[in-house]
């Protein structure tokens, strides 16, 4: 299929590499113009290269802190003045710190949760009312795995886990509120996926082991798996889907 978003602007945070960018470069593939935002900067305008290379459209704003409110409206409203509006908010960005509950400082759980909580609630509450005068409008939401299961052989992840049980409870009530404006709300929880991030363990012979016999599709993810699974979120081949929370993860939390 081809022209999936054809016509719709789509505003993605965390587009200067992993699930963002390859969201970015599908999405734009499909017709959409795409918004997109990330504190890194030099990843970010190779984003923008790699779809306008494609001959896609893509604006990208980079460094965006969306964990400042004042930051993340400023993008969202500007997005909105630029193209009379948005139809599609896929918060994406996330950046969490990992500790046990023993270890985990003051530091490291306010990080976690201003950046895989707050900055979902400053990006929505922004888009929300330019989303209720278009009348319609999908918005996906970044899960986890972690956020549904605990996991031993990820340890650490207290704070990440409450983070991502948070976006997909959060989610719920988007779908509620959002209802009786036309607006769509669903998240996706990925499980372990190949990005720098996860790096460092799947090069570990072991943990990539144990890893593969714990799934039922015996490959790692890919960004590419999770920008397919929101592509469908976006366009309106869902238009009958909300308040979901899809996994993507080979069958982990299956078995």
């Amino acid at each position: 299929m081809a022209d999936r978003l054809k016509g719709k602007v789509a505003l993605i945070t965390g587009t200067a590499g992993g699930q963002g960018r390859a969201a970015a470069l599908l999405f734009a593939r499909e017709g959409a113009v795409v918004v997109g935002c990330d504190v890194k900067v030099d990843e970010g305008r190779e984003t923008a290269s790699m779809v306008e290379t494609e001959g896609g459209t893509m604006e990208s704003f980079q460094p965006v802190d969306l964990g400042d409110p004042d930051e993340a409206r400023a993008w969202v409203d500007g997005a909105a003045e630029r193209h009379r509006g948005f139809d599609i908010l896929y918060n994406n960005a996330a950046a969490p710190r990992f500790a046990s509950i023993a270890d985990m400082t003051d530091e490291e759980w306010h990080f976690t949760i201003r950046n895989e909580v707050h900055l979902i609630f400053y990006v929505t509450s922004a888009a929300w009312p330019h989303l209720v005068a278009r009348g319609a409008g999908s918005i996906i939401n970044t899960g986890s795995i972690s956020g549904m299961s605990s996991n031993p052989s990820t340890p650490g992840s207290f704070a990440h886990a409450a983070a991502k049980g948070a976006v997909i409870a959060m989610t719920r009530e988007l779908a509620l509120e959002g209802a009786a404006h036309g607006i769509r709300a669903n998240s996706i929880s990925p499980g372990m996926v190949e990005s720098p991030a996860t790096a460092e363990q799947l090069e570990n012979p072991a943990f990539r082991q144990n890893h593969l016999a714990a799934i039922m599709l015996p490959r790692t993810g890919r960004s590419e798996d999770v920008a397919e699974a929101a592509l469908y979120l976006a366009s309106d081949e869902s238009s009958w889907v909300t308040g979901s929370n899809l996994v993507v993860d080979g069958g982990y939390m299956a078995r």
